[in-house]
């Protein structure tokens, strides 16, 4: 969603940059401009592009979005599209976008995710589900030539504004593919992970768009710009949390910002926001897709498809997770991230196999649709794999139990107790990447762990280089018995995959990249420890106390080659990705710089503290 940054808005022109002539879309479509009247009264402006070919019906394709339906104006049309990939405008649909209530053209107060509520005070009480009915209500009585089925798509928060769409769907609405959707915003999307605030994303991105207009306006002012040359030095240096609220900053005028920080505990701001609790009795066939280097929305995608399959089982509810970033599967050309070369267009194969067919097949009645339960893609392979299930069904329990001497191990060792300890100096925090970076590296999810293997105050566990291959899929939990001289704490936990050291270097290697010994980032996940047991009741640590913690991660399809390592570490700091844990017990908010202070946490193993990774296994 949101935590695309300013960048955000280039990313989208350049995956719409479908390579079709400048007069495409005028040539070929009839624009409206129209604003659409809700059941409040309230009216959202709305971008309708028609086919001007009229021997046919054509279905209705629509996204909604906080990110403007622009350009306005029925003379002024899109360059690109107007469709969501040139597969898609060329096949032609009636494509509409509107601007969401409270955003650019349209009128209303803006609210951050209102999922459906199923039980309303009054007739006129709006959400975002009844906002799109209602817009289906007018679009079927006031477009012509269209055949009366209806699909929505969306990337990112226009991702939430599709799944919003499925509760109580409006009967004409057939097909939805909610993409990297933002869904439950504490626990997992965006704002938060399992508590811990993303600083860097927000910090950039909310500058923007929590600039509110009063009226709806065709473009937006920043509410500041930072100069920001490495962003590690720069948010060390603002120090504590509340100094964004400085008069260079916020400044005490960003309303989502200062939501987010006020509430530091799972309460009813986030509760009422998760969109998964809302997705039930879903009659619309959906295609849920993510990607697996999803720096936002990971959780999103795998957590919206897992709460319809278990409240809606009978529903036709579909997975595709691929190795792309944010929205990567609708550049045009998506075959290789950073060093990985993925051997084929993984974002054209998505488009012309999947997309395409689903929408074609279920609004159109043309074509075949047989696409498996969950199409994935294994990133240790570059191959992508079909399942009847998600995760899939023949897995089998396998953990690898955390050792003396930086050793991890299929079988508990039954040895003496014991521990590894490190000191955790908010001042000095582990970075999340390795070099200078004025915004979020993309890359950092798939990075070369070594930079961070080299710090003392990380953990590393490591295997004996495997004696065949070992495919992991579905959800991993890290699970294991840590004490702190603190009263809170973050963990990171990285799952890594370890070269061979004779592995050669890519071909062409412009960047001389070493692959021999890599550590490449397969999947890493935040807890900020206080959560540990609940999100609406934290907890303080008990200095010097052995505590149970686990740190559940987003799902995974990777398989990790025979002479690999597998490699665990374990962190108490992620900056500036995620903001500066003091370490002590409070609402982080409010910490002044006095506040942060040293810790020595230690993490034990051996029988009676079994700490361990759990996970499932398949056959490659």
């Amino acid at each position: 969603m949101k935590t695309l940054l300013s960048a955000f808005f280039f990313f989208i022109l350049l995956a719409n940059s479908h390579g079709q002539s400048s007069n495409f879309v005028k040539d070929n479509y009839t624009k409206w401009d129209r604003q659409i009247t809700m059941r409040d009264g309230v009216k959202l402006y709305t971008v309708i592009y028609i086919p001007k070919d009229n021997s046919q019906k054509y279905p209705i394709l629509m996204e909604r979005t906080p990110y403007s339906a622009g350009p306005y104006g029925e003379t002024n049309y899109t360059t690109n599209g107007p469709g969501p990939s040139q597969l898609l405008s060329e096949e032609k649909y009636i494509f509409v976008t509107q601007d969401v209530r409270g955003r650019y053209m349209s009128e209303g107060k803006f609210e951050e995710m209102t999922p459906h509520q199923f039980s309303k005070k009054t007739p006129k009480d709006t959400d975002e589900s009844t906002d799109t009915y209602d817009t289906v209500e007018w679009l079927l009585k006031n477009i012509p030539q269209h055949n009366g089925r209806v699909g929505i798509t969306g990337i990112s928060y226009p991702g939430f504004y599709a799944s919003a769409s499925l509760p109580d769907a409006h009967p004409a609405i057939k097909a939805v593919s909610p993409q990297a959707p933002v869904t439950d915003e504490f626990v997992g999307d965006d704002a938060r992970h399992n508590g811990a605030f993303f600083l860097m994303d927000n910090f950039s991105f909310l500058s923007y768009f929590d600039a509110q207009p009063s009226q709806p306006v065709a473009n937006y002012n920043p509410l500041f710009s930072a100069k920001i040359k490495d962003a590690y030095d720069f948010f060390l240096k603002l120090g504590p949390l509340k100094n964004a609220n400085n008069a260079a900053y916020f400044n005490n005028k960003g309303r989502i910002w200062n939501e987010y920080l006020q509430h530091e505990t799972y309460d009813e701001y986030w509760k009422s926001r998760n969109i998964r609790t809302a997705l039930k009795n879903v009659k619309p066939a959906t295609l849920v897709v993510g990607g697996w280097f999803d720096a936002e929305d990971l959780f999103g995608a795998l957590r919206t498809y897992e709460a319809i399959e278990k409240q809606t089982p009978s529903n036709k509810n579909q997975l595709v997770m691929g190795p792309w970033t944010h929205g990567a599967w609708s550049r045009p050309d998506w075959s290789s991230f950073g060093n990985l070369n993925f051997g084929s267009n993984t974002a054209k194969y998505f488009q012309e196999e999947l997309e395409l067919k689903f929408f074609n097949f279920y609004l159109k009645d043309k074509g075949q649709w047989n696409a498996a339960e969950a199409t994935v893609f294994d990133t240790g392979t570059n191959e992508w794999k079909t399942f009847e299930t998600w995760p899939p069904k023949n897995r089998e329990a396998k953990e690898l139990h955390f050792q003396a001497n930086g050793k991890l191990t299929w079988e508990e060792v039954a040895n003496a107790e014991g521990f590894d300890e490190y000191i955790s100096d908010p001042h000095k925090p582990v970075p999340y990447t390795d070099g200078v970076f004025a915004r979020r590296n993309n890359q950092y999810m798939i990075e070369d762990q070594r930079f961070a293997a080299r710090r003392p105050d990380v953990l590393t566990y490591e295997t004996e280089p495997l004696t065949e291959d070992v495919t992991l899929a579905g959800p991993l939990t890290a699970h294991f018995f840590a004490s702190t001289t603190g009263s809170d704490a973050d963990f990171i936990v990285k799952l890594i995959d370890v070269l061979p050291d004779d592995t050669p270097a890519p071909s062409p290697n412009p960047k001389n990249i070493t692959l021999a010994g890599y550590q490449q980032l397969v999947r890493a996940e935040v807890l900020r420890g206080k959560f540990r047991n609940s999100f609406e009741k934290p907890e303080a640590f008990v200095a010097n106390q052995i505590t149970d913690v686990k740190v559940r991660m987003p799902d995974v399809l990777h398989t990790f080659k025979k002479g690999h390592k597998i490699m665990v570490q374990i962190q108490s700091s992620w900056f500036p990705l995620v903001d500066r844990n003091p370490q002590k017990f409070m609402n982080i908010s409010e910490a002044d710089e006095k506040d942060f202070q040293k810790a020595t946490i230690r993490i034990y193993h051996a029988p009676k503290n079994d700490s361990h990774l759990h996970m499932s296994a398949i056959k490659p």
